[in-house]
C-alpha cells in the first residue's frame, strides 16, 4: 500500500486550528489535528470567556471549545491526541515526527499556541480563572470598584496595570527586584503613583495567593526580607509567555526573539507548505477572536497553496 499522505496535519487543536479545519474540512481538504493536551487550548481551561463575539452573556471557556471541536468534526475534521516533536521538509511532502512515528502531509499548519509564565505558587492553579489571570483585557472588566494586585515588572505588566487602572479601585504592582518597562511606561506609570491609583513593591516576590470560600482574598508577600500580606480581589500575573515552539527548536522554520514563529502576511512560513496562525504566531493579539480569525485565514492559504501544488503537477 502507498504511504498515506495527508492534505493537511495542524499541529494544536485549539481555537485557531479548530477554525482552519472548518474552514479545510468545508473545502474537502482532507485534515488531521494533533492535539498534546486540551483539546481548545487556553480557551478550554478559561472559565468565562467575554469578549467573544456573538455571546452577550459570555461563555464557558470549555463550552466555547466543545463547540468549536463539534463544527470540526461535523465536517470530517479528523482529532487525535498525538505529540508531534518535529517538522521535516521532503519538498512536496512535509514529515512530522508524532509520538515518535513519522506522518506525511502535502501542508502544515502551526497552532500550538503559547502558554502564560507562572509564578508557581500555591493558589496560583487553583484559582486559575476564579481570581488568577493572565489577560488584563479579557478578564478586567469583572474587577470594577475592586482591588487588583498585578505581578511583573517588564512592559507587559505595567501596561496591564496601567490598563487595570480604568476598571480598579486600587492596584498594587508587585516587582520581584526593579520596573524594568520602558522609560515612557514607567513615566506613564508614575502618573497613576502621584494619583494614588497604584502602589509599587519593589524588592517583592509572591509567596502564596490566598483564598477564602473558593473566592480570592489575598496575596502573601515578602518585601525587602519581612512577610508581609496585601488584601486584593483578584491577581493578574504578567511573567511573560512561553509559545509552545519547542519542538521547532533546531528546525529550518524561523522563530523571532521570542521563539513565536515568523510569517508573511498570508501566515505562510519560510518552509512551503506550512503556516502557522494563533497564539504561536510571532505579532499575535493573543486573543480568542483574531486566533479564529487567522485560522480561517490559514486555511485559505492552505487551499491556495494546494491548488498550485496540482497546477504544477
Amino acid at each position: 500500500m502507498a504511504e498515506k499522505i495527508h492534505d493537511v496535519v495542524m499541529v494544536g487543536a485549539g481555537p485557531s486550528a479548530l477554525a482552519a479545519a472548518v474552514y479545510t474540512t468545508r473545502e474537502d481538504i482532507e485534515t488531521v489535528l494533533y492535539e498534546k493536551g486540551v483539546i481548545g487550548g487556553l480557551a478550554a481551561i478559561t472559565d468565562q470567556v467575554d469578549n467573544y463575539p456573538g455571546f452577550p452573556d459570555g461563555i464557558a471557556g470549555m463550552t466555547l471549545a466543545e463547540q468549536l471541536q463539534k463544527q470540526a468534526e461535523r465536517f470530517g475534521a479528523v482529532i487525535d491526541f498525538g505529540d508531534v516533536s518535529a517538522i521535516r521538509d521532503d519538498g512536496d511532502v512535509k514529515t512530522l515526527i508524532v509520538d515518535g512515528a513519522e506522518v506525511k502531509a502535502k501542508t502544515v499548519l502551526i497552532a500550538t499556541g503559547s502558554d502564560y509564565n507562572k509564578i508557581g505558587v500555591p493558589g496560583e492553579l487553583e484559582y486559575y480563572g476564579r481570581g488568577v489571570h493572565y489577560c488584563a483585557t479579557c478578564d478586567g472588566a469583572f474587577y470594577r470598584e475592586k482591588r487588583l494586585v498585578v505581578v511583573g515588572g517588564g512592559n507587559s505588566a505595567v501596561q496591564e496595570a496601567i490598563f487595570l487602572t480604568r476598571f480598579t479601585t486600587h492596584i498594587d504592582l508587585l516587582v520581584r527586584s526593579t520596573v524594568k518597562a520602558s522609560e515612557v511606561l514607567q513615566h506613564e506609570l508614575q502618573k497613576f503613583v502621584d494619583e494614588g491609583k497604584l502602589t509599587v513593591h519593589l524588592n517583592t516576590t509572591t509567596e502564596e495567593i490566598v483564598a477564602t470560600d473558593g473566592k480570592v482574598t489575598s496575596v502573601k508577600i515578602i518585601k525587602d526580607g519581612a512577610s508581609a500580606e496585601i488584601e486584593t480581589d483578584g491577581v493578574f500575573v504578567f511573567v511573560g509567555l512561553k509559545p509552545n515552539t519547542g519542538f521547532l527548536k533546531g528546525s529550518a522554520i524561523e522563530l523571532d526573539e521570542q521563539g513565536l514563529v515568523k510569517t508573511d502576511r498570508h501566515l505562510s512560513t519560510n518552509m512551503p507548505g506550512v503556516f502557522a496562525s494563533g497564539d504561536v504566531r510571532s505579532g499575535a493579539t493573543m486573543q480568542i477572536a483574531s486566533a479564529v480569525g487567522e485560522g480561517a485565514t490559514a486555511a485559505l492559504s492552505i487551499r491556495e497553496y494546494i491548488d498550485g501544488q496540482k497546477l504544477v503537477a
